[in-house]
């Protein structure tokens, strides 16, 4: 008897060992076109299962003539305990699988494009992409410095303007302007000009910031809502706690001057927390502060419209900071201004919103924009590149694609945020030396194959947070280096209809992309390009 349990044990572990995912090759793949290979599997597997029956019949005649009936109860549990050992490392075996994030494969120039577009692979010409991007970029590049020396300038105007308006000791106060975006990190694609500032704002006097982000362990966010966090306004020791006539006799001649300054401070902290957060709570409310800046930028531009010889409109009510400048001669310059709150002594910030998010997310949960760190990046892996690295372009071009392919089939989920993202992971992983610019053709593919991926997969990671390849010269805060990965598709994942369309608005872009960039680079009948 204990011969024929071991000769099952033993088939049990042979079958463990020889099973293909336990011990996976380097790619933790199997070829799902090796017929071969498939076949010799199947032909072990149904050897094995015959061999174990074989053994079973076996024992239960063995059982029937020696044991009887109460020694089968034997069996049956060293039965149950194979099958327990069994399932055990298989579920052992999927956990020890680690869950890291994706790391887009280094490999040499042009491989990589055909596996991740497969049959989607674009055909894209070297001479044709140079000339598109000379024609379209390059004209970009002295118009862009004249753009940005003009916006920081007016709005320096504009929030000094909004300073004096505002009440110091009974509102936020307003720091100092912060540009991100495209303009600031220099890889501008269109028209118009679109300059993206971040506007920090201070407690008031007396009052302070307390943050609960999603990543910190006593905070309870739920999933749908990572990167983003709380903000909570205090006024430390506005208590009156430290008054004694509540516990001294006075007597009825005597005034507690103390007692009554912390009541007004009590009816004025009562009144700020009714102007700023969210109701019933000390929360800061999006809608809120976004209601109060918008009131101070108009009266801000008041004051100083006098001084300018062009117009101020609001681009969207819903949006305050979306603002729209137009000059005399035609020409319009977009400019997003977004409240922020500093987060600590960093340069990360809580933003009420994106420009280009479309989600209805809670009203007091609030955005951590990582952009000055992002943009730290760019320009930190941009200093180990080969002169004239084709990075740039490669950023540019998908951006302007994204943009016709906006005007063609409508607005979707898809931004120019995951396309910078997208890129910054393929700088991370490849090597310098393949962004010569005379790969770009190739390094495209790469882009837009590993967007198609990303899609495919639904999940493209913050490349910032819980990414182990951010160099330590970026100097990103510990509880964002150390939290989990965030997946910035997660959110638009529990949309489908969303994701549905921003899947069908990126396919359609990969597949109009040769022909939106032949169809906009001008060309004569010789062959040179019309400049």
């Amino acid at each position: 008897m204990q011969g024929a349990i071991t000769r099952v044990c033993m088939v049990v572990v042979a079958a463990i060992l020889n099973h293909p995912l336990l011990f996976p090759n380097e790619n933790t793949t199997i070829p799902e076109q090796d017929d071969e290979l498939l076949t010799r599997m199947k032909e072990h597997q149904e050897k094995l299962e015959a061999e174990q029956k074989r053994l079973e019949q076996e024992i239960s005649q063995t059982e029937t003539a020696l044991i009887g009936d109460q020694d089968s109860y034997s069996w049956y549990f060293w039965s149950a305990l194979c099958l327990v050992i069994f399932f055990t490392i298989e579920v052992c075996r999927q956990d020890m699988i680690p869950t890291e994030m994706p790391d887009p494969m280094e490999d040499e120039v042009g491989d990589s494009s055909a596996e991740y577009l497969s049959a989607k692979t674009v055909v894209l010409d070297k001479g044709v992409l140079s000339n598109f991007c000379k024609t379209r970029f390059h004209p970009f590049i002295h118009e862009s410095g004249r753009v940005q020396e003009f916006i920081e300038g007016f709005a320096d105007d504009l929030l000094e303007a909004l300073r004096s308006v505002s009440d110091r000791d009974s509102e936020l106060e307003v720091e100092d302007f912060v540009g991100i975006g495209n303009m600031f990190e220099f890889w501008r694609a269109s028209k118009p000009p679109t300059c993206d500032l971040i506007v920090p704002f201070a407690p008031p006097r007396s009052f302070r910031f307390q943050f609960q982000l999603w990543c910190d362990p006593s905070t309870e966010i739920p999933l749908d809502l990572q990167g983003c966090g709380r903000i909570k306004l205090i006024k430390p020791g506005g208590n009156g706690t430290d008054c004694v006539c509540a516990s001294t006799n006075l007597g009825d001649d005597m005034l507690c001057l103390l007692h009554n300054r912390n009541e007004y401070e009590k009816l004025e902290e009562h009144t700020l927390v009714e102007l700023l957060c969210a109701k019933n709570t000390s929360y800061l409310s999006k809608d809120q502060i976004m209601t109060w800046f918008q009131i101070l930028v108009s009266k801000a531009w008041g004051q100083i419209s006098h001084k300018y010889d062009f117009e101020l409109g609001f681009r969207n009510l819903d949006f305050p900071g979306a603002l729209k400048i137009r000059f005399r001669s035609g020409k319009t310059v977009v400019l997003n201004i977004t409240p922020a709150v500093q987060f600590e002594d960093t340069d990360a910030y809580l933003i009420s919103h994106f420009p280009s998010d479309i989600s209805n997310s809670s009203d007091t949960h609030w955005k951590l924009s990582l952009t000055v760190y992002e943009k730290n990046l760019l320009k930190h892996l941009a200093k180990q590149l080969p002169t004239n690295s084709c990075h740039v372009h490669c950023l540019q071009i998908v951006s302007f694609l994204h943009k016709k392919q906006t005007a063609l089939t409508g607005r979707s989920a898809f931004s120019n945020y995951h396309i910078k993202t997208a890129l910054l992971h393929l700088l991370l992983s490849k090597r310098p030396a393949m962004w010569q610019p005379q790969n770009l053709d190739h390094r495209l593919r790469d882009l837009l194959g590993f967007l198609q991926q990303s899609m495919e997969e639904k999940r493209l990671y913050h490349v910032v947070v819980g990414n182990p390849r951010i160099p330590a010269e970026i100097l990103v805060p510990k509880i964002i280096r150390t939290a989990e990965p965030i997946n910035l598709f997660r959110p638009l994942v529990l949309q489908r209809h969303v994701y549905a369309k921003m899947e069908e608005h990126f396919q359609e872009m990969v597949r109009n992309t040769s022909v939106l960039v032949q169809e906009y680079t001008p060309h004569l009948s010789n062959g040179y390009v019309r400049h």
